[in-house]
């Protein structure tokens, strides 16, 4: 029995996952659908093309969420059932695969920054600042979200592994979940990674 509760922990996760915000608050919020314009990527960085700020904060923090809360509840409540870090790095990745092909749109999602960082969060909260502040930085200087993720996902597993034995002490299988979600960002974004490589990128707050 105790083997089917990591199972029913990532189902859960990826259909929690699978709420595509972007969709949901742009639909009731009376926007543009959010796949119909810009770059049609279902995220919050689309959904501030639209021209609304508030919407766009509301998506960034569902996305966040649906990261957050499944580590956060296996942590909290899944020691008792035996759901230790392996679980936590498997709800975690489950949430993030569902963002990315959710089962309720079509298997067509989003390329995940916002829930990858809300898993972040619910491993360490230092190690979800460290991310964040990351982001932030590059984002300020260079004014491309598709870059400052690109350069948080790879630091992310980075900061991780640094903080062992000093901070925290790292899970081979919480490593594992965090270098397979920047590899999926990476590839996520591998249509920004030509336009940035071109010259041809949106910058944050520019329409399209």
């Amino acid at each position: 029995m105790e083997s089917f509760y990591p199972f029913a922990a990532a189902v859960a996760a990826y259909l929690l996952g699978s709420l595509s915000f972007a969709v949901i608050v742009s639909r009731a919020m009376g926007l543009k659908d959010p796949r119909t314009f810009g770059s049609k990527n279902p995220g919050a960085t689309n959904v501030l093309r639209s021209g609304s700020k508030l919407a766009a904060v509301v998506t960034l923090a569902l996305d966040a969420l649906k990261g957050f809360v499944p580590v956060v509840l296996v942590r909290l409540y899944g020691p008792p059932y035996g759901l230790g870090e392996g679980t936590v790095a498997l709800v975690g990745l489950a949430a993030f695969l569902g963002h990315l092909w959710p089962v309720f749109f079509g298997f067509e999602g989003g390329k995940g920054v916002a829930t990858a960082l809300g898993v972040i969060f619910g491993v360490d909260w230092l190690l979800g600042l460290g991310t964040a502040a990351t982001w932030l930085i590059v984002a300020s200087f260079f004014r491309y979200s598709s870059l400052a993720s690109l350069v948080a996902a790879v630091f992310a597993p980075a900061y991780y592994l640094l903080g062992d034995r000093v901070v925290w002490y790292a899970d081979r299988a919480i490593v594992m979940a965090l270098f397979v979600m920047a590899m999926l960002l990476a590839w996520r974004h591998r249509e920004n990674i030509n336009r940035l490589l071109q010259g041809r990128e949106s910058k944050l707050g520019a329409k399209k």
